[in-house]
């Protein structure tokens, strides 16, 4: 039986991404956009895993969910959500997928935001490793690089590992300054800190527990009081906010003594720059790389990303643009590390759009804000086909629905019909209301919401298909 059989693929889908702002922000994190294509780091994530295995575990925010859903069914694979109602780092994530899993379980953990084009090698690479976890190491792979980076941890292999390819870790080198890394580089038999691991469910669980036993304890008690729906796994809040977070790095590895790593000669990126970003797509021979609707006129290494509005970079040299439907971000090359120091500067002088897209998810689609203002406000919203929003009810607005295309299924107070392109309805404060998309295209509509109070708190849902009631 071929080793990879065994091994069931964990993805860590945590990370707020905000090196990656405006694009990337808190409710709609890089790992979910849009960014080699039209497919996001994560669906890709998945797709490569599928080559080990189609049956694969996620462990993800719970308000998240839904984008994690979507993007397996658009990789085509299976599994097991496991949903963290708050953020506690690597260390419990990787916990709490081992306690779901049998004992003797291969775990191969991948972040969900990383970017690696060979996913053959990768299956490759991983199955080199098998022989080292099955001994009972953590076996962790290494990237061979490319420049000297000071965006990356380095791992130093020691000594071989018998019967196997893996090397036991020497050291772990922290993010080092830029002459530290060039010395690495040069020295050679340095690899860069990749953040995927290979280790048996209970190899892993007795470093925690040896390193790290109070991590283990709340994590234990969080999943001993999980609640299961459907494809769900809920971690207890209680239990799970009490665990101390910290990164499997610092928790346990740099304390261990067997673990492993195994080089992967492979591309790799974890995308966590717009320098990296640009990275992914072909440069001109000025350098110069766009991404959707740009131009770059009588410019030099000028990277250009537009999701809707044509921007033109003009005799520019070593700039990022960035234009997204409500911010803007122009910025050195040289200064793109900086990037979460204005998303935290933004977010402490309560921008909203340093967290939040004018284009807001949701389970059955998406709505964007139009435009708005002093008691009233537009949005557009787009109903995949199928999906149903949530019979509810508004105290202080009143709702015009205008079908721009496709069919929509209406409830309004005690009245149900259909409406086709063109067509409007009217909906009172305190009357009871739901859309649904019967069709097989997206139905796209135009809101107008009018009143005193316009929050998105101003929904009383009745009936919930998603379970928000």
């Amino acid at each position: 039986m071929d080793p990879t059989d065994k091994i069931l693929p964990v993805v860590l889908c945590g990370g707020s991404g905000t090196r990656l702002w405006p694009l990337s922000r808190k409710s709609l994190p890089k790992q979910f956009v849009p960014l080699v294509g039209s497919k996001s780091l994560m669906q890709l994530t998945l797709e490569r895993l599928a080559f080990i295995n189609k049956s694969i575990c996620c462990v993800a925010s719970d308000e998240h969910r839904f984008f994690v859903q979507e993007a397996m069914l658009g990789a085509g694979v299976t599994g097991t959500e496991i949903l963290e109602p708050i953020g506690r780092n690597t260390t419990a994530a990787m916990t709490c997928a081992a306690l779901a899993a049998d004992a003797d379980s291969l775990l191969l953990f991948a972040p969900s935001d990383h970017h690696v084009p060979d996913a053959a090698l990768f299956a490759q690479t991983v199955r080199k490793g098998v022989p080292a976890a099955l001994d009972g190491y953590i076996v962790t792979f290494g990237v061979v690089p490319t420049f000297p980076s000071t965006a990356y941890g380095y791992i130093q292999p020691g000594t071989p590992i018998e019967a196997t390819e893996g090397r036991q870790v020497a050291r772990f080198v922290e993010k080092p300054p830029a002459d530290v890394a060039q010395q690495l580089v040069l020295e050679g038999g340095h690899l860069w800190n990749a953040g995927i691991f290979l280790a048996q469910a209970k190899v892993l669980l007795d470093a925690v527990r040896l390193h790290a036993p109070d991590i283990l304890e709340a994590c234990d008690r969080a999943m001993a009081a999980a609640k299961a729906d459907g494809s769900f796994l809920r971690l207890d809040r209680a239990a799970f906010e009490a665990c101390r977070s910290e990164s499997i790095d610092f928790a346990v590895l740099e304390k261990h003594d067997r673990v492993a790593v195994v080089p992967f000669a492979g591309a790799w990126s974890d995308v966590g720059s717009w320098n990296a970003v640009a990275g992914l797509h072909p440069a001109d021979g000025d350098g110069n790389r766009i991404s959707g609707k740009g131009l770059a006129v009588n410019s030099t290494n000028t990277f250009v990303h537009s999701q809707g509005r044509t921007v033109v970079a003009l005799g520019t040299r070593d700039l990022v643009i960035v234009d997204t439907q409500d911010a803007l971000l122009v910025a050195d090359v040289g200064c793109v590390e900086a990037v979460k120091d204005v998303v935290a500067r933004l977010t402490k002088e309560g921008h909203t759009e340093a967290t939040e897209h004018r284009r807001v998810a949701r389970p059955w689609g998406a709505y964007d804000s139009v435009d708005g203002g002093s008691r009233f406000q537009v949005k557009r919203l787009t109903v995949k086909p199928g999906a149903k929003l949530s019979l509810q009810m508004h105290h202080h607005r009143s709702e015009h629905w205008i079908v721009v295309s496709g069919m929509a299924q209406v409830t309004n107070g005690e009245r149900e019909f259909m409406l086709d392109t063109n067509e409007s309805t009217f909906i009172k404060p305190g009357h009871t209301h739901r859309l649904i998309n019967p069709g097989v295209i997206d139905l796209v509509m135009i809101e107008v919401q009018s009143g005193e109070y316009l929050g998105e708190d101003d929904i009383v849902r009745i009936e919930d298909i998603y379970k928000r009631v």
